[in-house]
């Protein structure tokens, strides 16, 4: 059986669930097609980080949310959606990106998330995830679910890859040259 650093110096790219993982669960509706979801600016962070690392990221939902696609363009992140069979979403982005399934980590809260875990090469449950995908998880993050539980997450593959330095570095770096516009002081 593989080592827990064997397993992540292996990981290529995190997938994510949104519902629950990148938000605490809640979903608020407004009048018309209004959807409101929370997102945390360190899992945004974190995200940034990977992604100047040239670490992707992916989101795996069930689900379809404008409010989650302009999160993800943000945040250079591809947005998979109407996927509740996660096993199967899990498999095509593998495809799709040429990865072995052993080359992703995922990282999940409830029980559709299952199948997904059960095939990536490392899983993670959020904090207050399901007891039956904690039992399953590699790591089960001490943050809840959009509370920086992806930041974590990236953080601890990038600790165990030795990256985590560099990619700040690189987010740093990348922010040099951001001016804000407008009149005023600065």
């Amino acid at each position: 059986m593989d080592s827990e650093k064997a397993k992540l110096e292996r990981i290529k790219m995190l997938a994510c669930d949104i519902d629950g993982v990148l938000t605490d669960g809640s979903i608020i509706y407004g009048t018309g097609n209004l959807e409101v979801k929370v997102f945390n600016i360190k899992d945004g962070i974190g995200m940034k980080i990977a992604w100047v690392s040239h670490f992707p990221v992916v989101w795996i939902t069930g689900r379809k949310s404008e409010a989650a696609v302009r999160r993800a363009d943000e945040l250079n992140v591809q947005i998979y959606q109407g996927m509740a069979d996660k096993e199967a979403g899990l498999r095509a982005v593998a495809a799709e990106r040429g990865l072995a399934l052993e080359e992703i980590a995922y990282i999940g809260d409830d029980l559709n998330d299952i199948p997904a875990l059960q095939l990536a090469g490392y899983a993670f449950a959020v904090m207050d995830a399901a007891p039956e995908v904690i039992a399953l998880a590699d790591y089960t993050t001490k943050a809840r679910g959009g509370r920086g539980a992806i930041r974590e997450a990236i953080e601890h593959i990038f600790h165990a890859q030795n990256r985590w330095e560099d990619g700040t570095a690189a987010y740093l770096a990348s922010l040099k040259g951001v001016r804000k516009i407008g009149g005023g002081p600065h």
